[in-house]
C-alpha cells in the first residue's frame, strides 16, 4: 500500500447533543458550565443531587482514576434510562478489583464478575435469560477494560456482535493491562513505554506497526450502535449511552479512561488529557449506525501532539532519544490522518500551514503495511 494523499478532509456532520445545545458554555479556566441557568431537562444527570450512584463510595479506585469515572457515568446513565432495570456484567480488571474486594461492594446495581475473557458471553447468556423468563424489561450492560476487550476478550465480543445479541458493552480503555502491572495491550499506543515494551535500544516503548482500532472493527460487524467517548466530555457520555439504551441489538462504546499511575501523570490531569487526546486527533469521538459514521466531536482548533505526550511519564523517553522528531512527527501523523478520515475539523477553520500538513498526512502513518511490501520482482522471479 503506498502512502497516498488527498486533498480534502472528510464531510461530517457534528455531534447534535440536546443538552450541550441547550447549556451556555462560560470560557474560563476551568470549562466550567453554567449548569445552574438552565432547565432541568437539560443538566447532565450527574449535576442533580437526588441520582442514584450506580458505583458510589467505599469503592478503592486510585487517585484520579478515569475508570472509576467513566464507570459510574456510563452505568449511572444506563440506570436511569431503563427506571433502574439493568443488570451489569464485569470482566476481570481494574474496576472488577476496586470496586468488588471480597467481600465487599461498591455497586448499587445487580452485578455479575465474569472471567477476563468471556464478559460478552456471559452478558449475552444473560440477556437469553432474562428473554426467555420473559424479563424484557431487563437491560443488560457489559464491562471491560482495554485488555478484556481487545485481546483477551476479542472472540467472544466479536461472537456477540455477529449475533447481534441485546447487550451494550462499554470498554474502559485505560490503553494497557494497568491491574496486573502496567503490560502492553493491542489498544497501547505507539512509542508508549510499558512493563512490557522495549525499555531501551533503537527504538524504545511500543512499536508503531501494531494494535487494534476495535470500534472500526465493531462498525465492521454492522451492528445498530458504536461510539466514542471520553471522561472528559461528560454531555457527550451521556449522550452516547442514553441514544445506546434506545436500540436493542449489539452496540459498543469506547470510552478512552486515562489512568495516572499506568500513563505517569499527575492525578489532577485526568479530565485535561482526555481532552487532549480527543483535540489533538489522537482518539477521535464519533458514533455511528449500522457500520457507517454519522456524526463527530469538532475539533475547533487542533492541538499539537506534543501537549498531550509531555505530561505522560510514559513518553518521557521519546523527547530523550536521538529521533525524537521522527517519531512526534509520526505520531503526528496519525492524529492528522484521524482528522483528515473522521472530517474532525471545518478546512475554512485551519490556517494554511495547519491545512497543508493534515492534508499531506499519510494513510499508513504507522508504516504497518510499508514494512510488508514485496520487494521488487528480480529477473529470475519475472522469467520463471
Amino acid at each position: 500500500m503506498s502512502e497516498t494523499t488527498t486533498d480534502t478532509i472528510a464531510q461530517s456532520q457534528a455531534t447534535a447533543i440536546p443538552a450541550r445545545e441547550q447549556v451556555k458554555f462560560y470560557q474560563v479556566g476551568s470549562y466550567a458550565v453554567g449548569n445552574r441557568l438552565a432547565d432541568l431537562q437539560w443538566r447532565s444527570l450527574q449535576s442533580d443531587p437526588n441520582r442514584k450512584n450506580s458505583l458510589t463510595s467505599g469503592h478503592r479506585a486510585c487517585q484520579g482514576c478515569g475508570e472509576a469515572l467513566g464507570a459510574r457515568y456510563a452505568v449511572d446513565t444506563a440506570s436511569a434510562v431503563t427506571n433502574n432495570n439493568i443488570v451489569a456484567i464485569n470482566a476481570t480488571g481494574c474496576l472488577e478489583v476496586f470496586s468488588t474486594p471480597y467481600p465487599e461492594t461498591a455497586w448499587t446495581i445487580p452485578w455479575l464478575h465474569s472471567l477476563f475473557g468471556n464478559t460478552a458471553a456471559v452478558a449475552s447468556g444473560a440477556a437469553a435469560g432474562l428473554k426467555a423468563m420473559g424479563k424484557d424489561d431487563i437491560r443488560v450492560v457489559a464491562q471491560g477494560g482495554d485488555g478484556g476487550t481487545v485481546d483477551i476478550g476479542f472472540g467472544c465480543l466479536s461472537g456477540m456482535f455477529e449475533r447481534n445479541d441485546d447487550v451494550l458493552y462499554i470498554c474502559y480503555d485505560n490503553e494497557a493491562y494497568m491491574n496486573t502491572g502496567v503490560q502492553r495491550s493491542g489498544a497501547t499506543p505507539p512509542a508508549a513505554r510499558t512493563a512490557t515494551t522495549q525499555p531501551v535500544g533503537e527504538h524504545p516503548g511500543n512499536v508503531f506497526t501494531q494494535g487494534k482500532n476495535l470500534p472500526r472493527i465493531a462498525m465492521a460487524h454492522e451492528i445498530p450502535y458504536v461510539a466514542t467517548a471520553t471522561v472528559a466530555d461528560l454531555r457527550d457520555l451521556e449522550y452516547k449511552v442514553q441514544k445506546a439504551m434506545s436500540y436493542h441489538g449489539a452496540r459498543y462504546i469506547h470510552v478512552l479512561v486515562p489512568c495516572p499511575l499506568g500513563w505517569g501523570s499527575n492525578s489532577n490531569l485526568t479530565v485535561t488529557l482526555a481532552r487532549l487526546a480527543t483535540q489533538t486527533g489522537l482518539f477521535p469521538v464519533y458514533e455511528a449506525e449500522g457500520g457507517e459514521i454519522t456524526s463527530v466531536t469538532k475539533i475547533r482548533r487542533p492541538v499539537p501532539v506534543e501537549k498531550y505526550l509531555k505530561p505522560q511519564r510514559r513518553f518521557a523517553h521519546v523527547f530523550k532519544e536521538p529521533d525524537s522528531a521522527e517519531v512526534i512527527a509520526r505520531l503526528q501523523a496519525i492524529a492528522d490522518r484521524n482528522i483528515k478520515r473522521y472530517g474532525l475539523i471545518e478546512m475554512e477553520s485551519l490556517d494554511e500551514d495547519v491545512q497543508k500538513r493534515i492534508l499531506s498526512a499519510p494513510e499508513d502513518p504507522t508504516g504497518r503495511f510499508a514494512s510488508t511490501l514485496l520487494a521488487e520482482p528480480t529477473e529470475s522471479m519475472q522469467t520463471a
